[in-house]
């Protein structure tokens, strides 16, 4: 009822002949709200109602369309679309109404905390001095809900997250792979670590959880955490994340991830996986969930055009001939010689068995059979633009460490852009077998 109450006032001041007083009126105690309302209806009402046109003008002279998003999500979904880019889909457009009200909602908080400075800003500045209010009594952001996208691979979740971080104009926003972020945090953690004072040289530091310092020191300098691929299937991660993020929400933090996993399957099966249960309970409680599920795997639409070049299969040794070549013919137009390598990081050693400048080649065995993880495939990717992968086999429950060493290097490769040649032992969609059928 209060957002049919604020449409039909926006309505009925369109076709007031005091149109523009009151909506500086209302624009000055409202804020946000009478903008957000009426950017929405732009895309379920005709523009070529005079009354929306005035509304719109009237908002295009105050700066709040560009400053807030022109055109809206949807709007610029539709225009993706128009070009041929996309297809419609009802999922998506589902998707990016529940996306579109958070920007609503978090360009509000950064109205009311005073993170960025518009026209309605300065007027309700006016308005409080006028009516000696102190807004700092107000000035703590209200409790935002993130959003916890998961679905199918193909449905578009990455293409619905680039619309959405793009679309918002607020400074303290981050947006990282899961792996990476998890990554990060643990180094931060060991840095902490190490700053806590000793009694002396031969002493361990003391006691201390470092946990809560580097959840509050990301907090400070990030308002929204936007996840690509949220997956779990480190222990080192598990066990830390709820205390993790049970900080940072506490702090103020709004989280929006993209998924394969509803948050229940979340490390399903892993190691002491009763101690990380407690963090599905606080990331559903801080976070609302969309299933998105369309009827259309588009990547597996944009596989099929290139699938003859970049996936070979079946294996055979005239396969492997071919990447062989392949990988013989890019080294030859560099003219770089094919060398093994040794990458030396955070204290390890990840040896390529062969380089060639920004091209690597392994076997599946060498990157999927190794106790390797997300942190090793992510400094590949800062050394390399192309990896060729050879004898990528059929994988089955029997094999499910190594398959989920290859889904982890996949995500890591798609998410940080970085190329994949392979052959493999059967057709993409039949990589994995269960009980006999893929």
């Amino acid at each position: 009822s209060h957002n049919s109450r604020l449409l039909t006032v926006s309505f009925t001041l369109a076709t007031n002949p005091w149109t523009e007083s009151m909506l500086l009126c209302m624009s000055a105690v409202f804020g946000t709200y009478v903008y957000w309302y009426i950017s929405s209806i732009q895309d379920f009402v005709s523009f070529g109602n005079p009354n929306l046109l005035s509304l719109k003008s009237f908002f295009n002279g105050t700066g709040l369309f560009h400053r807030h998003g022109n055109p809206s999500l949807l709007g610029r979904y539709e225009a993706l679309v128009a070009a041929g880019e996309l297809s419609w889909d009802r999922g998506q457009v589902k998707a990016l109404q529940r996306l579109q009200e958070l920007v609503g909602q978090l360009s509000s908080n950064r109205q009311r905390t005073g993170t960025g400075v518009s026209p309605l800003g300065h007027r309700r500045w006016f308005i409080d001095k006028l009516l000696k209010r102190d807004r700092t009594l107000h000035s703590a952001p209200e409790s935002t809900k993130g959003l916890y996208l998961y679905g199918s691979v193909g449905a578009g979740k990455t293409m619905l997250m680039d619309l959405f971080y793009q679309s918002l104009e607020i400074s303290h926003k981050q947006r990282v792979h899961f792996n990476a972020f998890m990554l990060d945090v643990h180094e931060r953690i060991h840095r902490f670590k190490q700053s806590l004072p000793r009694a002396s040289a031969q002493d361990k530091p003391h006691t201390y959880d470092p946990i809560a310092p580097v959840a509050r020191q990301i907090a400070n300098t990030t308002q929204l955490l936007c996840f690509d691929e949220f997956q779990v299937t480190d222990i080192a991660d598990a066990v830390i994340l709820k205390r993790l993020f049970s900080v940072m929400f506490t702090s103020g933090v709004v989280v929006v991830a993209t998924s394969n996993r509803h948050p229940d399957d979340l490390y399903k099966n892993g190691l002491q996986r009763t101690n990380f249960l407690p963090f599905i309970d606080v990331l559903k409680h801080h976070c609302n969930l969309l299933r998105l599920d369309p009827g259309t795997d588009y990547r597996e639409r944009i596989l099929a055009s290139a699938a003859g070049q970049v996936y070979i299969s079946p294996n055979s040794p005239e396969a492997n001939q071919r990447l062989e070549n392949v990988f013989r013919e890019m080294a030859e137009e560099q003219n770089i010689s094919q060398v093994p390598i040794t990458l030396d990081f955070l204290g390890r050693s990840l040896h390529v068995p062969r380089a060639c400048g920004p091209m690597a080649f392994f076997s599946f065995q060498e990157l999927c059979a190794q106790p390797l993880s997300a942190a090793d495939y992510l400094e590949l990717c800062r050394h390399f633009d192309t990896l060729f992968i050879r004898d990528v086999p059929q994988m089955s429950l029997l094999q499910r460490t190594e398959a989920r060493r290859f889904i982890t290097l996949i995500d890591t490769l798609y998410d940080q852009k970085v190329k994949v040649v392979c052959t493999a032992e059967v057709p993409i969609e039949d990589l994995f077998a269960v009980e006999g059928r893929a």
